[in-house]
């Protein structure tokens, strides 16, 4: 179900010492993605809604008090985060087609920005990424968990095929588009093994990608309660490792320093060779343990 509201604001201040940006932009509230992770489920308790998936908020008046705010002699031009509670490429967008107005507009006033996406509608708004990359700088990052398709089909439902997502990568070889991975967040028991990160890490450098950055999931309520039951219904004989783990009984620290030396393994086997440092501060700093 899709509802109109207007916004006061469209960029929102963010006081985070770990992120690279200080903006954020949401043209939408609640995703159609259905990410059985997503951490973003809080959101939808300010609109006494609880459905984050079924009830999608339509911005409409996004582009005009965008304009607005970038127009102000105050305006720094300072880095501007897409869609970070919400897909900005979810499927009303292929009617609405907001982007290619806020991409307009963030050319016009020359204001860098990073976006993540699981969704290959973005390719549509391909030249408008890379004319703002010329004049200001553009982040373009897309993100992964696994090419086993059935299990993307159970965790992912409405995204794009991590292959499809792969193929944005690719699109932007050879431009001034920073194009990365965001591998995340890695499911303990189920898209943690060497061989899915192996393909993961070995798909980003055959498609040239800037920068890979890992996160393993990390739980926090509602999405909590969520997801717990998601793995009691689709993966029973997982429910006690992840109760475990996510009430602390299991040992953290060993399962993460197993996990992420696997990663610094396969970080060495497929280096990657970026055309910039993708952000003012390394993607490094965002892996999230």
């Amino acid at each position: 179900m899709y509802k109109s509201i207007t916004c006061k604001t469209a960029l929102n201040h963010l006081n985070s010492n770990y992120l690279p940006y200080e903006w954020d932009l949401n043209i939408y509230r609640g995703c159609l993605h259905h990410c059985q992770y997503c951490y973003a489920l809080y959101s939808h308790n300010y609109l006494n809604s609880g459905d984050f998936f079924g009830s999608i908020y339509v911005k409409e008046n996004i582009v005009e008090v965008l304009e607005t705010q970038l127009k102000k002699q105050s305006w720094k031009h300072e880095t501007i985060n897409l869609g970070g509670v919400t897909d900005s490429y979810q499927a009303i967008e292929t009617v609405k087609k907001f982007m290619p107005e806020i991409l307009r507009l963030l050319i016009k006033y020359r204001t860098p920005i990073s976006i993540s996406t699981k969704s290959k509608l973005l390719l549509r708004d391909k030249e408008l990424f890379e004319e703002l990359a010329e004049v200001a700088g553009a982040h373009v990052a897309i993100s992964v968990t696994t090419f086993d398709e059935e299990l993307r089909k159970k965790i992912e439902p409405a995204s794009s095929t991590t292959t499809e997502r792969f193929k944005i990568l690719e699109a932007f070889k050879g431009t001034k588009v920073m194009a990365g991975v965001l591998m995340m967040p890695i499911l303990p028991y189920l898209t943690d093994s060497e061989e899915n990160l192996r393909t993961l890490f070995k798909s980003a450098r055959e498609a040239q990608a800037d920068y890979v950055v890992p996160g393993l999931l990390n739980l926090r309520q509602p999405t909590k309660g969520h997801f717990l039951n998601f793995i009691k219904t689709t993966f029973p004989e997982l429910y006690t490792a992840y109760v475990d783990y996510y009430s602390g009984k299991a040992d953290k620290k060993a399962y993460r320093q197993t996990v992420y030396g696997r990663i610094s393994k396969l970080k060495k086997e497929y280096p990657l060779t970026p055309k910039q440092r993708p952000f003012p501060r390394g993607p490094e700093q965002l892996t999230l343990f």
